[in-house]
């Protein structure tokens, strides 16, 4: 089976936030492009190099992906789960890095970190996929 019922809630709603993120931003503007991409690439700094319309669609491109295999039923927990830990992972990699995001010398964010910081939840819900494929009902790990 690829999907518990209990997974379901969690898929749905990181899902439908996701896919609807990546919806927003695929007719992003200008501006828009060039304020996603300085936050990005100043926390990774390889990014710099990719132009901001083209940083804006592939990161919208890559939020519907996201998006839409936390909602199919045919993609498998461990799939939907790698996907959304890596996008998460990558968002909560960000805010730590961004010091202007945090309160001095916290993890805690400041008023402008808080959007950010709030993906954390994205994260333990992909971690959460990961760990339910990894397990049996017992709670055992399986050896799949």
């Amino acid at each position: 089976m690829f999907l518990h019922l209990r997974n379901v809630p969690a898929r749905v709603a990181a899902g439908g936030f996701v896919l609807h993120t990546g919806l927003e931003k695929w007719n992003g503007s200008e501006e828009q492009a060039k304020g996603l991409h300085a936050m990005a690439s100043g926390a990774y700094p390889f990014l710099g190099k990719v132009p901001p319309p083209v940083f804006l669609k592939a990161l919208s491109a890559a939020e519907i992906g996201v998006g839409a295999a936390l909602l199919l039923p045919i993609v498998s927990n461990k799939v939907a789960g790698a996907a959304l830990t890596t996008f998460a992972g990558s968002l909560v990699g960000m805010y730590l890095r961004t010091p202007a995001l945090r309160k001095p010398g916290s993890v805690w964010p400041n008023q402008s970190g808080i959007a950010v910081s709030k993906d954390v939840w994205m994260l333990g819900i992909g971690l959460g996929l990961l760990a339910d494929d990894a397990t049996d009902r017992s709670g055992k790990l399986s050896s799949s």
